[in-house]
């Protein structure tokens, strides 16, 4: 278990999931684990569970890191989740670990390509911080942070998300994983006295979060922990946790508050993806943040709905952050292209050495 006392330390941390999904070794290994789920369990895989939009490197974590440049320039350390992997642009920095999975995950547990199962276990970094953000890589922030508008003394703040009204209480293999996440949670905290459950989904963002909430979440409800850390794909019976029910908890408990804030979300795939990026463009520095969701599913890497994606984000963001080899922004990789084998770019400040 992760050490889960509060250090006085004012610093937020930053925390960074991220995958190429162009890296041909990673792809045999994922394409391996995919044929044995099919023959083992083939009704269990989560709706998109395993599409190319789900894994795809558009360069996001890039851009992602220059809006935390710009918009956020006081954050604290940046650890970035990975399956061995790096991006061929990031540069050696004492402000960035990288975290293997196998430093984070049991090795009976791997390989794993589900990010709920991965995120689960976020809060066992070493050296974490109190108080952070947790990212995916295609979530950006839009307007200089205000920290009082994420964090609160001894709380963090939610968001709700644009989507419909989640119905009903029981899991549906023909629904995403936030709608069930949902309703998962719904059944767990209903046994809480005076818990009224929200029918709604949390919106893709910045996700503040505190180290003693999660283990806090973790020591009450193993169970759900449990069941999210036995996955290898997207399940629609094991949804994510982190973006739901320890949210959901921590409401209950009155260690998080909502709040309405001004973002976007962008669906790639759709017909009107040129009228939803030319709308980010237009409320540049308004957004308090904003996701790009890759929808393009099993699009090949030269659509050109991603070259759109990557030409708005520079637009958005032209200046290369402290963390790119590429002082002028402009050596991007092609989709396609594999990325550079695994280095180790920092040591975590801990005596466990994360690879």
């Amino acid at each position: 278990m992760p050490h889960c006392s509060a250090p006085s330390d004012a610093r937020i941390d930053i925390v960074y999931l991220w995958v190429n999904g162009n890296d041909p070794q990673w792809r045999a290994k994922r394409h391996q684990a995919a044929q044995r789920h099919e023959a083992i369990d083939h009704h269990s895989m989560a709706l998109y569970g395993n599409v190319e939009g789900r894994f795809r490197d558009n360069d996001e974590l890039r851009y992602s890191l220059r809006a935390l440049e710009r918009y956020f320039p006081d954050h604290g350390h940046v650890y970035l989740i990975t399956d061995g992997q790096t991006p061929s642009w990031l540069k050696p920095s004492s402000r960035l670990t990288l975290v293997d999975h196998r430093d984070l995950i049991p090795a009976r547990q791997l390989p794993t390509f589900d990010s709920a199962h991965i995120e689960s276990y976020v809060h066992r970094i070493p050296g974490l911080s109190e108080r952070f953000f947790y990212f995916n890589d295609d979530v950006f922030f839009g307007a200089p942070v205000q920290l009082d508008h994420w964090f609160w003394p001894g709380g963090v703040v939610a968001q709700w998300s644009d989507d419909p009204v989640v119905e009903g209480t029981a899991l549906r293999c023909d629904d995403n994983a936030l709608e069930n996440a949902s309703r998962l949670s719904a059944q767990w905290l209903d046994r809480l006295p005076g818990y009224t459950h929200t029918p709604r989904t949390f919106a893709h963002s910045p996700r503040p979060l505190l180290k003693s909430l999660l283990c806090a979440a973790e020591a009450e409800a193993p169970e759900l922990f449990a069941r999210v850390r036995s996955t290898v794909f997207r399940t629609w019976a094991s949804p994510t946790l982190v973006s739901d029910f320890v949210l959901r908890w921590a409401l209950a408990r009155g260690v998080a508050r909502i709040r309405e804030g001004a973002h976007q979300h962008v669906t790639t795939g759709c017909s009107d993806q040129a009228q939803q990026l030319d709308a980010l463009l237009a409320s540049a520095g308004e957004l308090d943040f904003f996701c790009v969701n890759d929808t393009t599913d099993d699009a090949h890497g030269h659509d050109p709905r991603l070259a759109k994606v990557r030409a708005a984000l520079q637009t958005l963001f032209p200046l290369a952050s402290r963390f790119e080899n590429d002082p002028a922004g402009l050596g991007h990789a092609p989709p396609h292209a594999p990325h550079a084998p695994h280095r180790h770019l920092s040591r975590p400040r801990s005596s466990h050495q994360l690879a």
